[in-house]
């Protein structure tokens, strides 16, 4: 069996067939409103990616081709969204004056405290 190789940003497809491949599709039944016709057939559509383990589901419409398109849709954001590169943070300075207001801010925390401890004889 061959490894697993890693799945990357630029592996997305753009076709929903070429996705497919990559996918493991389950229906079941979904409750709410719709009647008698989305109660008792397997409308709902569930769709697993196999490299990332990501899972998209649809359940709104009453027809299975639309919740199958309306899942891979999900599913391509969701890998876009879970593999897009992140672009790396840039490290701040806190400005001299929010230390200052912070500081003045402790102290003042400070003396109240101090004020609720009992005083001595």
């Amino acid at each position: 069996m061959p490894e697993p190789r890693e799945f990357r940003y630029a592996d997305i497809p753009t076709d929903p067939r070429d996705l497919a491949r990559d996918c493991e599709l389950s229906f079941f039944r979904a409750s709410g409103p719709g009647g008698q016709h989305r109660n008792k057939t397997e409308t709902a559509v569930r769709v697993v990616h196999r490299p990332t383990g990501t899972v998209a589901v649809a359940t709104e419409e009453r027809s299975q081709t639309r919740n199958r398109e309306r899942a891979f849709e999900r599913l391509r954001e969701k890998l876009i969204r879970k593999l897009k590169p992140r672009t790396p943070r840039r490290a701040t300075k806190v400005p001299r004056s929010a230390k200052k207001k912070r500081l003045e801010a402790k102290i003042r925390r400070g003396r109240k405290k101090e004020l609720r401890s009992r005083l001595e004889d």
